[in-house]
């Protein structure tokens, strides 16, 4: 098992498959960006497959491809398919705006994706429009419902709170979440990059305890895919609401995971610089020995905790170039 110098076992990839997005979310990719990786930088499907088979073979059981937008990167559905083979890979999702998702969710589905999670921020077209910078309103519906068709079960839609923002439609997400059988997720805005640096955060604290009292949520520990996510469930269990907290309550002493970025940086830490790049060693044919030992090595680097409250400017590095 990868265990890292603070004694917490990493069992957890999360894969950016591309950098790019069709999308310019407001608190993410700043206006007009694009200093994107050269395709000619990206891992290929070959060089991500023995990562992955590498971190699998050290106890790593959890996988998640991201972006940028994942369903952007051709071929995406024979990746899937290619992961789910490899031994010890016992849980794959993936991190989409839906935008896409109509067209791949039944072809996703039928490789062996297990869980979906959705990036939707607002409900209205007003908003969506004024987060992510174009109207996608009626695209990412219907991927929502590609995906219910499809198969996919507890589906989660993650929603990050904007003061002034978003934030009046909280109640309205709980409630399509609930009519849909959606798992519904807030998550506080970190400050990475510009984008997210000239957003005001939005504590969840005082959210977490109406909605308890509105809704009659309940804390459970139950786990609902290896993230850092609490989550409170209503009596009837038909509903369950996370929380993910990294700014008022952050949870860095059990964080299981690291990011692979598309140009095969690994990065321990989204609040930190810590990284190692295996680029070269797969570039260079390295054994499976010594993709294992490098592996092993950047564990080591993760450091113990993030400093986004003590240095909210430091994490230049925006979210799209990390992997979600």
């Amino acid at each position: 098992m990868l265990i890292d110098t603070y004694g917490r076992t990493v069992d957890y990839l999360r894969i950016s498959i591309t950098d790019r997005c069709d999308l310019r979310c407001t608190y993410c990719m700043p206006k007009g960006f694009t200093e994107f990786e050269k395709p000619d930088h990206w891992l290929s499907f070959d060089n991500i497959e023995r990562v992955v088979t590498q971190f699998a073979a050290l106890g790593t059981k959890r996988f998640r491809l991201t972006g940028g937008e994942p369903l952007l990167r051709k071929n995406i559905v024979e990746l899937v398919a290619r992961l789910k083979r490899i031994d010890g890979v016992e849980d794959l999702s993936l991190s989409t705006n839906a935008t896409q998702l109509v067209h791949y969710a039944h072809d996703l589905r039928q490789a062996g994706l297990d869980r979906l999670n959705i990036s939707l921020d607002a409900l209205t077209q007003k908003n969506i429009q004024k987060i992510v910078g174009t109207d996608v309103q009626a695209k990412i519906m219907s991927g929502l419902r590609a995906a219910k068709e499809a198969g996919f079960k507890q589906i989660k839609i993650n929603m990050v709170p904007l003061a002034g923002i978003n934030d009046h439609e909280i109640d309205a997400m709980v409630e399509f979440c609930m009519e849909n059988g959606f798992i519904l997720r807030l998550i506080e805005l970190m400050p990475m990059g510009a984008t997210a640096q000239r957003h005001q955060y939005i504590n969840l604290q005082p959210i977490i305890a109406r909605l308890s009292d509105q809704y009659d949520l309940h804390p459970t520990e139950d786990s609902y895919g290896g993230g850092p996510a609490r989550y409170w469930q209503n009596q009837q269990k038909t509903f369950l609401m996370g929380y993910i907290t990294p700014m008022s309550q952050h949870f860095c002493q059990t964080c299981n995971r690291v990011r692979l970025a598309v140009d095969g940086t690994l990065y321990m830490c989204l609040g930190q610089d810590h990284q190692y790049a295996l680029a070269p060693l797969l570039k260079n044919h390295a054994s499976d020995q010594e993709l294992q030992m490098a592996i092993q090595h950047a564990i080591q680097l993760k450091p113990l905790k993030h400093e986004f409250q003590e240095k909210p400017k430091k994490m230049i590095r925006i979210m799209s170039m990390t992997g979600g």
